[in-house]
């Protein structure tokens, strides 16, 4: 009997170590990117991403703290940390503490690393990049220049064979300058196209703002250039917020909808009634007969 009772517990005692074990193995993989931005050649910020492969499909993880390094992953490099949001993206602005060691070398690197939860293992990614600007100019006849240059040492070096893009900021997004939507740098690091676009609605002066950008570049990363033109036309913005109409909030609707919905009701409850006194009638004549 006693031979009985540890054979149980010995077999009970390895199945949950087994369980355990299995547990700890059947951990989601977690998958991270990063990415590095450059706005107006001033203003810098990395961007992280997670996402796990759950039932059968990869889904964002919100939720996970990540920590955003220079150079390499040691508490002196230490740029800040930021949580992973419903999407599963997180963003954190280069601080200007940063600055000495951006400054030591054209070449720089980020990373990204994540704590080991009950759900997810500890992992962490690197970008390597080149310092790289954009320069937006225009001109005669509404000529518009973006010239991409790279630091080499302490110079600046114009990049040949990179994809730009240049357009118009609009608020759902960059309308293309003309038919072609992607431009390639020359020799000189320069890329032009001409202004063909015909009274495009600005601002109340009639200015645009042309932007020039490079997109996930395994170089450079993504840049973007602005530069305000005055090539379009003025518009002033005219609020209809007490006016009626069909966008008008839930009281000022036009009154030929409110004709119509009241037309629409009226009609149905006279039918109703027309019904119910033919029914009365019925009851009426059933009752007479009997």
């Amino acid at each position: 009997m006693k031979k009985l009772k540890k054979a149980a517990f010995s077999f009970f005692l390895t199945g949950l170590i087994t369980g355990i074990c299995y547990a700890q193995v059947e951990k989601n993989k977690l998958i991270l990117g990063l990415g590095y931005y450059n706005v107006n050649n001033q203003m810098q910020y990395l961007k992280a991403n997670t996402k796990a492969k759950i039932d059968g499909k990869f889904t964002a993880v919100g939720g996970i703290p990540v920590r955003f390094y220079i150079s390499s992953e040691s508490p002196d490099h230490l740029l800040g940390t930021a949580n992973t949001d419903a999407s599963g993206k997180a963003s954190l602005f280069i601080p200007p503490g940063a600055k000495a060691e951006w400054s030591k070398s054209s070449k720089q690197s980020f990373l990204a690393v994540t704590d080991s939860s009950a759900m997810y293992d500890a992992v962490n990614t690197t970008i390597e990049l080149t310092k790289a600007r954009i320069k937006l100019d225009t001109g005669a006849d509404k000529k518009i220049i973006a010239t991409l240059v790279e630091q080499k040492d302490s110079k600046w070096a114009p990049v040949k064979g990179v994809d730009l893009k240049i357009g118009i900021k609009r608020l759902d997004g960059d309308l293309n300058i003309d038919e072609t939507p992607v431009f390639t740098t020359d020799s000189l690091g320069m890329a032009s196209a001409d202004f063909k676009l015909v009274n495009l609605p600005g601002d109340s002066a009639g200015n645009l703002i042309l932007v020039a950008r490079v997109e996930d570049n395994d170089m450079y990363g993504t840049m973007t250039t602005e530069r305000t033109v005055p090539w379009g036309t003025a518009t002033s913005y005219v609020s209809n917020f007490d006016k009626r109409s069909l966008f008008a909030r839930a009281h000022r609707p036009p009154f030929w909808l409110l004709w119509m919905a009241g037309s629409i009701t009226l009609t149905v409850w006279l039918v109703m009634f027309y019904l119910f006194f033919q029914i009365r009638k019925l009851k009426q004549l059933g009752t007479s007969t009997t």
